[in-house]
């Protein structure tokens, strides 16, 4: 779920691809000739469907069935290839400020990545050489159902690089060890009149995000917007918040304190499972690198060459746990469209 863009396409030359040219000298006999015979086809054809006769034609296409938009979830296995590509550091569609540390992470196609519904995460994706566990980060927009466009750190754990595409099976991991407490970062702009948070270390996807102001006083329902902040257009309040969330597996914890101190990163006292840290309940602020408040821009995949597909590997390897590097110091993220 992200660098440079391409250069603007050169001007084309009078007569060059995509130009019309206007016929020469001679063209117009042959033109008016070709006419007459184009219109007696159509009205033989006209006929011979008056007449009953069928002409040979192709059959229509088939009408095209909608994938539902749903995160990878439950740990079915799951068949597809993948690529590779390089966020340069950045945090992908997700909005983290900087790529995991250890830079295994993923790209989802929309089906998969889901509108922001699987960031944060987490993938083992098993290839001819093994088996590597990844943060879902990003999003590969050209990327069909199956398709994973890893990092290119990741996929040298499963593959040698210079296949470009290999074959691989993958599964959602169900309850991941975690990093810590969950952590919560307020977007730059948030105020009493306009709230967004941007929620990590869960471990799981997330289903439900909801805020309230204090300790009391009913809870409103934050939107996922597909950046992977979570959004209450008309505000909460001055804060402090309690913030309650909940994973898709029914987790459901709630965090308290967090201010309206916009572009910090604050990490609570509560995980999102295995149970809470010792200390008091309200998160401590650090610094973050300031974030554009549009999404990330467009990164630029590495070239994949022609497939060299190679069957997964059945044994895995010990796999590795991305943790989401909401803390770092890093440039604004990179976003794919």
């Amino acid at each position: 779920m992200t660098d440079a863009s391409a250069p603007p396409d050169a001007p084309q030359p009078a007569g060059g691809p995509g130009r019309r040219r206007a016929p020469g000298p001679g063209r117009s006999r042959w033109l008016a000739a070709g006419g007459v015979a184009v219109l007696a086809g159509v009205l033989g054809l006209t006929l011979a469907l008056r007449a009953g006769a069928t002409p040979a034609c192709a059959a229509p296409p088939a009408a095209a069935v909608p994938v539902a938009a749903a995160p990878p979830v439950g740990g079915a296995v799951h068949k597809g290839k993948a690529t590779f590509y390089d966020s340069k550091g950045a945090g992908g569609n997700c909005s983290y400020p900087s790529a995991t540390a250890n830079r295994l992470y993923v790209a989802l196609g929309p089906s998969e990545y889901a509108a922001g519904a699987a960031c944060g995460g987490h993938l083992d994706v098993t290839g001819p050489k093994g088996t590597v566990r990844v943060l879902v980060m990003d999003q590969c927009p050209e990327c069909a159902p199956g398709h994973l466009d890893l990092s290119r750190e990741a996929f040298a754990r499963i593959a040698d690089p210079v296949q470009g595409v290999v074959s691989v099976s993958y599964r959602a991991v169900v309850d991941p060890p975690l990093p810590g407490p969950l952590a919560f970062r307020i977007k730059e702009g948030a105020s009493r009149y306009w709230f967004a948070v941007l929620v990590a270390d869960h471990g799981n996807p997330l289903r439900a995000v909801e805020v309230r102001q204090g300790d009391s006083g009913g809870w409103r329902a934050a939107d996922r917007q597909d950046y992977n902040y979570w959004l209450v257009e008309s505000g909460v309040g001055p804060g402090p918040f309690s913030i309650r969330v909940t994973d898709v597996y029914g987790h459901r914890v709630t965090a308290g304190g967090v201010r309206l101190t916009p572009g910090q990163v604050q990490r609570g006292t509560v995980r999102m499972y295995g149970g809470a840290t010792a200390g008091g309940g309200r998160p401590a602020a650090r610094s973050a690198s300031p974030r554009p408040s549009a999404p990330p821009s467009p990164r630029t995949p590495s070239p994949r060459p022609s497939p060299s597909a190679a069957p997964a590997s059945a044994g895995p390897s010990a796999p590795d746990a991305p943790v989401v590097p909401l803390a770092a110091e890093a440039p604004a993220a990179g976003c794919r469209n």
